[in-house]
C-alpha cells in the first residue's frame, strides 16, 4: 500500500513543504529512505521501527518500506523527519487510517519507546503549514507553545506516537491547543526589567550622547579609549534605551532562534532585543553563518538587536571585512556548491577598542610604550571600507579623579530611552504607507528627501570633505547622524549645530590614535 504524510524542511530561515511517501512491497522487513536524506534521517529506521514496536503494532513479516522525501533534490536534515516516517509507515502498513492524513503536517523525533522528543526550528514550520493551507500541525509537547505563535493554525501537542495515531484515525480526539501570542507577548515585556543602567555610570556624558544617537537612528558605532575607561560597560547598557520591539520583530527573532535551536525556553517568545557578544577568536563561519549544517551565525543572531564586538582589533580583518555587505544591505548571502542561503542580519554594530597595543596611547597619566609603527600597524587591522561604515567613531577617556569619587548617580536609562522613544517615533511619520526605516538605513534618495540642510550646513559639510577627506558614503552617514540629532531635539530642520556635532563623531577615533 502507499500512503502520503507532509512535514516541513529548513532551507536557511525559512521552510517548505517536504511529502513522505512511503510504499510498502515483499522483502526483509527493512526500511530504505532515499530523497538526500543526511546520516541523522538514516538513522532514524531503527527508531522508528522501535516505537512502532512499543505501541504494541505488530508489522508484518516479509515487508520492505520505500521512504521517499520529496523533493529529492533538497538536501533534508535532523531528527524532525521521525514521525511523519513513522506514520508513513503505519499507514502503508494499513495499520491506521489515512482518511485524515493530507490535512496534517507533522514534526518530531521519536525515542525508542514511542516518546516524542522536541526538535529545533518548528515556528518556520508552523509558518509554512499555514502558508500551505494545512488544517493543523503536529508537534511534540515541548514545541506546541512555539508553534501556537502562528495565528489562524490548530496545533495538536503530542508526547507519543499512540497520541498520534488516536488524532489520525479521529480529529476530534485531541483539542488543539489555544494560544493568544499576542497576549503572551504583551505580558512577558510588561515583565522585563534591565538590570544594567545608565544610572550606574559615572561620567562619560559625551560617550552615553553618542550611544543615545545610535539607539535612536540604528548608527553603528566604535568606542576607543584606554583600558579601564568604561567601554564595555556602557555597551551592555545599550539594551536598556533601546526601543522595545514590536510583536513582528519579535516573531522574527524567535524564527531565527528557533532555526539555530537557540531558544532559552521552546515555549516562549524573545521579547527583548538579542545582544550579542562573541569572542575575538570567533571563526568567519562562528560570525556570518553557514557550515558543513548551514546555521545563522552571530550576526544573524544579532538581528534586530545589537552585535557588540569587544577588542575588536583583536578580530581577523578578514573576519571584519566579512561584515561589510550585511553592514550595508541588511542581510548576508551564504554561497555554497549545493545551495544558496540568505540570513537577515539588519543589526546595530557596537564597537570597543585600544587606541594602542598597550592602551594608553593619548593618555595623560600612563606613559604609552608603543612606537608610531605598532600604532598604525594596529589600527590597519580594520581596513578603511570597514570603518567607513562606522557611523559614530567616539573617544572614551579616563574618567577624571572628581567623577571618579562622586556619588551622584548618572541619567538613568528610563529617561534617554524616552527621547530614543520620541526620536524613533519622528522618524515614522516620515513613513506613513510602510516601509519604515530607521535614519541610519535610508537610501541615496530618502537622504536627500528627508536630510536637507541650509548653506550654513552645506558649507561646514563642504569643509568637512576638504579636511577629513570623506567619501561619498560618509558624506550620506553624516547627514543621517544630523538627521537623529534633530530628532531628538524635536526639530524638524536639520541646523548647522546638529551637522557640526555629526562631523566631530567622524573624527574622534582619529584623535585617540593620533
Amino acid at each position: 500500500m502507499f500512503a502520503r504524510v507532509f512535514t516541513g524542511g529548513l532551507l536557511g530561515v525559512d521552510a517548505s513543504r517536504i511529502e513522505v511517501e512511503v510504499d510498502s512491497r515483499g522483502g526483509i522487513g527493512q526500511i530504505l529512505i532515499v530523497g538526500l536524506p543526511d546520516a541523522a534521517i538514516k538513522e532514524s529506521q531503527e527508531r522508528v521501527r522501535s516505537a512502532i514496536k512499543a505501541c504494541s503494532f505488530l508489522m508484518p513479516p516479509g515487508r520492505k518500506w520505500v521512504v521517499n522525501l520529496a523533493p529529492a533534490d533538497m538536501r533534508k536534515e535532523g531528527p524532525a523527519f521521525d514521525l511523519p516516517i513513522a506514520v508513513g509507515v503505519l499507514a502503508a502498513t494499513d495499520l491506521i487510517p489515512v482518511t485524515y492524513l493530507p490535512d496534517f503536517w507533522l514534526v518530531g523525533e521519536l525515542g525508542l519507546d514511542g516518546s516524542i522528543r522536541p526538535v529545533s526550528g518548528v515556528l518556520p514550520v508552523a509558518m509554512a503549514c499555514r502558508g500551505a493551507g494545512a488544517k493543523g500541525i503536529i508537534v511534540p509537547d515541548a514545541n506546541a507553545e512555539e508553534a501556537g505563535l502562528v495565528q489562524d493554525l490548530a496545533v495538536y501537542p503530542v508526547s507519543h506516537l499512540k497520541q498520534v495515531c488516536a488524532i489520525l484515525s479521529d480529529s476530534s480526539a485531541l483539542a488543539p491547543l489555544q494560544v493568544n501570542a499576542r497576549e503572551i507577548f504583551r505580558r512577558t515585556q510588561q515583565t522585563i526589567a534591565f538590570e544594567l543602567d545608565y544610572a550606574d555610570v559615572k561620567g562619560q556624558e559625551h560617550a552615553k550622547r553618542a550611544l543615545e544617537i545610535a539607539a535612536a537612528g540604528r548608527h553603528n558605532i566604535l568606542m576607543v579609549g584606554p583600558p579601564g575607561s568604561g567601554k564595555s560597560m556602557l555597551a551592555q547598557r545599550l539594551p536598556s534605551i533601546m526601543p522595545p520591539m514590536e510583536f513582528s520583530e519579535a516573531l522574527e527573532v524567535t524564527k531565527l532562534y528557533s532555526v539555530a535551536g537557540l531558544l532559552p525556553d521552546r515555549s516562549t517568545i524573545i521579547p527583548t532585543r538579542p545582544f550579542r557578544s562573541p569572542h575575538h577568536s570567533a571563526s568567519a563561519i562562528g560570525l556570518v553563518g553557514g557550515g558543513p549544517v548551514p546555521k545563522p551565525g552571530e550576526i544573524s543572531l544579532s538581528h534586530l538587536g545589537i552585535l557588540f564586538l569587544d577588542e575588536l582589533t583583536e578580530f581577523p580583518r578578514a573576519h571584519l571585512d566579512c561584515l561589510r555587505q550585511p553592514l550595508e544591505m541588511g542581510n548576508v548571502t551564504i554561497t555554497r556548491a549545493q545551495q544558496t542561503l540568505t540570513y537577515p542580519a539588519s543589526f546595530l554594530l557596537v564597537g570597543a577598542c585600544n587606541p594602542c597595543p598597550c592602551g594608553h596611547r593619548g593618555d595623560p597619566l600612563k606613559y604609552c610604550i608603543c612606537t608610531p609603527n605598532q600604532a598604525e600597524r594596529y589600527w590597519a587591522r580594520l581596513s578603511g571600507p570597514f570603518l567607513d561604515r562606522v557611523d559614530l567613531q567616539v573617544e572614551v577617556s579616563r574618567l577624571r579623579e572628581g567623577e571618579l569619587a562622586s556619588t551622584a548617580g548618572g541619567e538613568s536609562s528610563e529617561s534617554i530611552r524616552l527621547r530614543v522613544m520620541r526620536a524613533v517615533d519622528c522618524q515614522r511619520r516620515r513613513f506613513p504607507e510602510g516601509n519604515f526605516a530607521f535614519n541610519a538605513q535610508l537610501s541615496h534618495r530618502q537622504t536627500l528627501k528627508y536630510c536637507r540642510v541650509d548653506d550654513a550646513s552645506r558649507a561646514l559639510l563642504a569643509k568637512a570633505v576638504t579636511q577629513l577627506g570623506l567619501s561619498a558614503r560618509a558624506y550620506d552617514r553624516v547627514l543621517r547622524i544630523a538627521r537623529t540629532i534633530a530628532d531628538l531635539s524635536a526639530e524638524e530642520h536639520i541646523q548647522p549645530h546638529h551637522v557640526a556635532e555629526a562631523i566631530r563623531y567622524r573624527t574622534m577615533y582619529r584623535q585617540a590614535c593620533a
